[in-house]
């Protein structure tokens, strides 16, 4: 049987697609590495490559700077993120249920990857690429998860009418982003996770509902 150009560029073409993808991933995940141990500024491109164990030049086929290689990291990351706090989430009947559950999951992804959550948490900010002129789409819909949580107790009756989601989201956010800059940047936290976690959830159960 005579195999034709065309069908044997195809095989191939789809036979390289899972070894792209594959490839790609490693070199985010050598970023995350590359990024919290050197930081963002002094770390290099080469440096991610010598992670990754790949030519310097192979991560160019893939994101065109340092900057688009942080915010790829973060937006995929982000994600999956949200993908994986949304599913948990709305597997819960109660608002409080569901706002203990999304701090849980924060909170105890950043003590489980603390390389990730250091280069989310305090490394991005050094990027005035991200910080100025990045829409962050993915940490949009994480804030929209949890404005929907908000919004979802509001119509149970479960917290105050009076909280505006827009804002309250971002107010439970900022806690959990200092806590989790807390435990980043803390070699020995002085608090147990959860204890951390705890006091954040009955900070929001004494603040935010009706009952």
């Amino acid at each position: 049987m005579v195999t034709s150009k065309s069908s044997t560029a195809s095989s191939s073409t789809s036979k390289d697609k899972p070894q792209r993808s594959e490839r790609r991933s490693a070199i985010l995940e050598a970023a995350i590495d590359t990024f919290a141990e050197r930081g963002f500024h002094h770390a290099r491109v080469s440096d991610v490559a010598r992670q990754a164990g790949i030519a310097d030049g192979t991560i160019y086929l893939y994101f065109k700077s340092k900057d688009d290689l942080l915010i790829s990291l973060f937006e995929e990351k982000m994600e999956q993120i949200v993908g994986t706090f949304r599913a948990e989430v709305n597997c819960l009947e109660t608002a409080q249920e569901r706002i203990k559950c999304f701090i849980e999951l924060h909170l105890k992804m950043v003590a489980e990857r603390p390389a990730l959550a250091e280069v989310m948490t305090v490394e991005l900010r050094q990027s005035a690429k991200f910080m100025r002129e990045y829409k962050a789409p993915q940490f949009g819909a994480y804030l929209g998860l949890l404005g929907d949580i908000i919004s979802y107790g509001q119509e149970r009756g479960e917290i105050h009418s009076g909280f505006d989601p827009l804002l309250t989201r971002r107010i439970l956010f900022g806690a959990l982003d200092e806590l989790s800059l807390y435990w980043v940047s803390s070699k020995r936290p002085q608090h147990a996770l959860e204890r951390v976690i705890e006091e954040l959830w009955m900070l929001c159960r004494s603040g935010c509902f009706t009952q």
